[in-house]
């Protein structure tokens, strides 16, 4: 007989096997396919993590180059599906539009259909090269303005902020939010991960399994809290005042956005990158307040906390990182979800390549049987 015991919000179940990703949560060491995320965010770019998470090994150089060059073939989104954008409320969410945004794609893509492994390969091309686009075009249909012309030169990171920017972003920042990607490309079971692979194992299309997962990456306890970091920061302002505005948060018990995680019982790897980063970004640009509040807030929970400290995940230093860059903050979550695209199509493809519908059990806690009384005698 199954064990019926019930862990809240399934927190140390063993779902599935999975060959994608692993973490040690108490060493802190998060590993992509065997390579240890510190080496892949320090030596490679965001293609070829992209490549080892769809394809299963490093590319090699001519690999990487065609690789590539296939990404950026594909990268245009339709017209019609920026027209349709177009015509929804301007004041909705980035989110709701990329939701909306992924699910219109599939009607354009003649093999969404089907789930095949070599149907999800290229599916799943179709959305690593478009998200970055679809992003971009969004931001420009907030403000009623046309979305610009596709930049197929460059790298990921870089064609997406020459497209959201209008202009070429610094090498630092390009650096920056590639090495963002390959931080955010995946993370185990995850909501969003799990979330697709649900609806992967019902054996419905990759644009409805990648539309479940921004669904869920939306939530601000998953991919909306790098967000809500950058909020905190702005309601903090000052970085004299961040001391005591963090104390006075933690005599009262009350939660800091992008501090803890439910996995690392020590420093989140991809947040020591990060945190260098939000550094780099405030030197270069002269606005140091935002990576100086930060530090105050990390110091003081850690000193505060002792032995129970908790550390900065990956959205603590990622949300000072994009807003130095002069990314708006309701953008931050859609880059979570153009970044975690790779590591979600990943595992949509292994869920079709090995398939058991996902259907777990509830322990009931409602009424004890009772006799139904005819509506006239209640």
């Amino acid at each position: 007989m199954a064990d019926s015991t019930v862990q809240a919000g399934l927190e140390g179940v063993v779902a599935a096997a999975s060959s994608i990703c692993t973490i040690d949560g108490q060493q802190g060491i998060l590993s992509y396919r065997g390579y240890d995320i510190r080496d892949l965010a320090e030596h490679a770019t965001y293609e070829e993590v992209a490549h080892l998470l769809l394809m299963g090994e490093l590319p090699d150089r001519d690999e990487l180059d065609a690789f590539s060059e296939e990404l950026a073939r594909r990268r245009a989104v339709p017209d019609a599906v920026f027209e349709m954008l177009a015509h929804l409320p301007r004041e909705a969410e980035p989110m709701e539009l990329l939701r909306t945004g992924v699910s219109a794609l599939a009607m354009y893509d003649p093999l969404s259909g089907q789930v095949t492994h070599e149907a999800a390969i290229e599916q799943a091309l179709n959305l690593v090269a478009q998200l970055p686009t679809l992003v971009a075009g969004i931001h420009w249909i907030r403000q009623g303005k046309t979305p610009p012309a596709v930049d197929r030169s460059r790298s990921v990171a870089t064609s997406f902020l020459a497209m959201l920017k209008g202009h070429a972003p610094t090498s630092l920042e390009a650096r920056t939010l590639d090495v963002a990607l390959t931080l955010h490309a995946d993370h185990e079971f995850n909501a969003s991960t799990f979330a697709a692979r649900v609806t992967a194992a019902t054996l419905s299309d990759m644009y409805s399994a990648v539309t479940s997962a921004i669904g869920a990456l939306k939530g601000p306890l998953h991919g909306g809290a790098n967000q809500r970091v950058m909020e905190m920061l702005q309601t903090v302002g000052d970085p004299e005042k961040a001391e005591a505005w963090v104390r006075a948060k933690l005599e009262r018990k009350e939660k800091i956005m992008g501090i803890g995680h439910r996995v690392y019982k020590t420093y989140d790897p991809r947040a020591r990158f990060l945190k260098e980063m939000s550094r780099q970004l405030a030197e270069e640009s002269g606005e140091d307040r935002w990576y100086r509040i930060s530090d105050v807030v990390e110091r003081v929970v850690i000193e505060e906390l002792g032995e129970k400290a908790l550390y900065p995940n990956v959205d603590f230093f990622s949300g000072t990182c994009y807003y130095v860059m002069g990314i708006p903050t309701d953008l931050f979550t859609p880059i979570f979800a153009m970044s975690r695209i790779s590591g979600w199509a990943a595992h949509i493809v292994e869920q079709y390549d090995n398939n058991r519908l996902i259907r777990p059990r509830a322990e009931y806690i409602g009424p004890a049987p009772r006799t139904l009384v005819p509506i006239d005698q209640r």
